[in-house]
């Protein structure tokens, strides 16, 4: 069968296996895949992005439960920045071939908890992206896309246009104590843009979490190439609070949020009881923005020498099941309000969950959805504060007049704290 051909018809199969959101979106398919880390080589963790033809790198790294080898296959896919597929050929966005296999992998290594650690870095020598933009990555086994085991964004950018970006009080006297508003400006010097409101758009977020995305079109002044975007009602982000922290680096010694750690058959990590932060005033607390780091303190290579450990949470709250449901989430876990991250409730007035997770230092928030409403809401146990130290990431996209497809030409991170 061509090989065309061939990819083409794997990609109708999977279309049809997954659902289309889920296919363009942070996901973990398959419960045996733990520990899933994705990010720019430069740094770990940081934000998935690398320069087009700039020798730079992104790095997966996941755990595999089962143990043992298992073959696992990846493809890389182009997006427009609303993440929906270009539909374009992938030899239109890819150099050398369209998938290759992972053949990177260690077995852990004096742990209670038996795993398979895979990892692949990217661009190489048989997969790269030819155009910028969104990219899709996909992860399946047995060479069969049906099989999906994950999927990860990422973003591939052609520097065309430079971004400047401040951020200033919020235009809303009412959230001038708990929001941030970031304006920005565009210099798009020798870029052919005809009509900027149609062809470049940018998309601002808050430490990497697209939930918080907005995307602005409207330029509200325009002086030669620079577009300036300073609209009182745009970009206008709560500016929420610090996260939630614990380190389980040890699994001798308790921690700040430990109360208690039993070892005997495997190893159980039971967190003290956690309340509402939502208070008047803003009180600082160092945190990752979200992020987590996978390290352990007794061994040499957390990679395959970090066990895994049953963690309980609890929180406390006049609120109950019959008001709505309670989440705790993290980058851990891709910030998904599922059936994964949802807390129980019982008879005692407290909600409470369990994780499996690899040791390590993880952020975390608790998020509300109100019953009625069904509203995700992360501020009501968390708090909002315009002090709170934030990154902010700005991607700018692309519409070339005579393209199909969607380029990202421009991106900058912007820190709340750091000028």
């Amino acid at each position: 069968m061509n090989r065309y051909l061939k990819v083409f018809l794997l990609l109708l199969i999977s279309a049809k296996a997954f659902p289309q959101t889920a296919q363009y979106d942070n996901n973990v398919f398959n419960p045996v895949i733990k520990s899933v880390e994705f990010y720019n080589t430069k740094k770990n963790p940081s934000f998935p992005i690398i320069k087009l033809n700039s020798g730079e790198q992104v790095e997966l790294e996941f755990d595999d439960m089962r143990g043992g080898l298992h073959y696992y296959y990846y493809t890389l896919e182009h997006c427009d920045g609303d993440w929906n597929s270009s539909n374009l050929s992938p030899t239109e966005y890819l150099k050398s071939f369209n998938d290759d296999k992972i053949l990177d992998y260690s077995y852990s290594s004096a742990t209670f908890q038996k795993y398979t650690h895979y990892s692949i870095k990217f661009p190489n020598d048989n997969i790269a992206p030819k155009i910028s933009g969104n990219y899709i990555l996909k992860v399946y086994e047995d060479d069969d896309q049906t099989k999906m085991i994950l999927t990860r964004k990422f973003y591939v950018v052609n520097d065309q246009i430079s971004v400047t970006a401040n951020i200033v009080p919020s235009g809303d006297i009412d959230s001038r104590q708990t929001n941030q508003k970031i304006n920005f400006q565009l210099n798009y010097g020798a870029l052919r843009v005809q009509n900027p409101n149609t062809d470049i758009r940018t998309w601002v977020m808050q430490n990497g979490r697209d939930e918080t995305g907005q995307f602005t079109t409207q330029v509200q002044y325009i002086r030669g190439s620079q577009l300036i975007y300073e609209d009182l009602a745009t970009n206008d982000f709560p500016g929420r609070n610090e996260f939630r922290h614990f380190d389980f680096r040890s699994l001798k010694l308790n921690s700040e949020r430990v109360a208690h750690i039993y070892k005997d058959t495997a190893n159980t990590v039971v967190m003290l009881t956690d309340q509402s932060r939502n208070q008047p005033n803003y009180t600082f607390l160092y945190d990752n923005d979200g992020k987590f780091y996978i390290i352990n303190q007794e061994g040499t290579n957390p990679t395959v020498d970090a066990d895994y450990a049953h963690l309980f949470f609890s929180f406390n709250t006049t609120k109950t099941d019959a008001d709505g449901s309670l989440y705790l989430v993290g980058k851990f876990n891709d910030y998904k309000l599922d059936e994964h991250s949802k807390l129980d409730y019982d008879s005692r007035g407290k909600f409470y969950t369990h994780l499996f997770l690899k040791q390590g230092v993880y952020d975390y928030i608790y998020v509300w959805v109100d019953k009625a409403t069904k509203k995700p809401d992360d501020i009501i146990f968390e708090g909002s504060y315009f002090e709170t130290e934030n990154n902010y990431q700005l991607l700018v996209y692309y519409h070339p007049p005579t393209a199909r497809w969607e380029e990202l030409v421009g991106y900058s991170t912007l820190n709340t704290t750091k000028k």
